[in-house]
């Protein structure tokens, strides 16, 4: 009897000692995923915003509006206002041509004055007019000239003058269809889109809620593959490569472990302090490396949850 219970002790500590070393592991850590926090690109009211946490989104899917009608009405003015600037312009044709026509006039009374003139000249060599009839006619000749020199003038200066008044004018076109394209802008920022295709992990915004720019309203990650953190100490570098296969272990039940085959994605190349809750193969140490373990999930794994992993033999 005494040996029928030795045997079964013995046994059972070879068993246990067995299934210790089967859990034993080259380092463990975490589970992370690459979370983003999707936040309001302009303030205002959030008129739909129907996610809920756990669900799937798309990338690129609209999941949400904030209130439009505040930006429309500041577009509506801005564009009046440019429709307004056509208006205040000035037409300067219709008085350069009333000047043209008064140089058309001043022209043809030159025309008379000259043959007056021929005329006179001609009396006054035959002694049937007098000198200074001549001369009256000279100075009105002259008087022409100037008023036809001044009048040019003034078409001149009536095109410049109206000319910078314009532009100055049409100087306001410019900034105010910037002001449109950035309303646009806001106007395209006030439908939610999805930036990445994962789950919703937390919401923090509800539908009739006024939010502000930059706050936040929901938490998304990609949980298809996530990402196991793990420390291993400075004799574990050599192990360990970019690319390298690992076996990655998960609790199953209090006996057993669920395996998942997983790819080394990053090894830092710093050293830090151990944190608190790993712990290594070895004792631990003072120092250890971070490294990224990608595992593709089968549903089962969550954020947060603890794993293990081996590194494959020959791998």
């Amino acid at each position: 009897m005494k040996n029928i219970m030795y045997l079964s002790l013995t046994f059972l500590a070879l068993f246990a000692c067995c299934n210790f070393q089967e859990k034993l592991s080259d380092a463990s850590g975490t589970f992370e995923a690459d979370e983003v926090i999707v936040a309001a690109e302009i303030p205002g009211k959030i008129i739909d915003l129907p996610i809920q946490e756990g669900d799937i989104l798309k990338k690129d899917s609209v999941v949400g509006r904030i209130d439009p009608v505040p930006l429309q009405l500041e577009k509506a003015q801005v564009e009046a206002s440019i429709g307004a600037l056509q208006k205040k312009t000035m037409n300067v044709e219709p008085q350069v041509q009333l000047l043209k026509d008064q140089a058309d006039v001043l022209k043809i009374q030159l025309a008379n004055a000259y043959y007056e003139l021929r005329r006179t000249e001609n009396l006054v060599k035959a002694d049937a007019a007098t000198t200074k009839q001549l001369d009256d006619i000279n100075m009105q000749i002259y008087i022409l000239k100037q008023q036809i020199a001044v009048n040019d003038q003034q078409i001149k200066v009536q095109k410049t003058v109206t000319g910078t008044q314009n532009r100055t004018i049409l100087s306001e076109y410019k900034p105010l269809s910037q002001s449109v394209a950035r309303i646009n802008n806001q106007l395209k920022r006030s439908i939610i889109v999805n930036p990445v295709q994962g789950t919703v992990l937390t919401k923090y915004a509800m539908a009739g809620e006024v939010t502000s720019t930059g706050k936040a309203l929901y938490r998304i990650a990609d949980l298809s593959v996530i990402t196991l953190r793990a420390y291993i100490t400075g004799t574990q570098l050599a192990q360990v490569k970019i690319n390298q296969q690992v076996t990655v272990l998960v609790d199953s039940t209090a006996d057993s472990y669920r395996k998942y085959n997983g790819v080394i994605s990053m090894i830092s190349d710093k050293a830090e302090f151990t944190p608190k809750t790993i712990q290594t193969k070895e004792e631990r140490a003072n120092l250890v490396y971070a490294i990224k373990v990608r595992v593709k999930n089968d549903g089962f794994l969550k954020i947060g949850m603890y794993g293990e992993l081996k590194f494959n033999k020959g791998s």
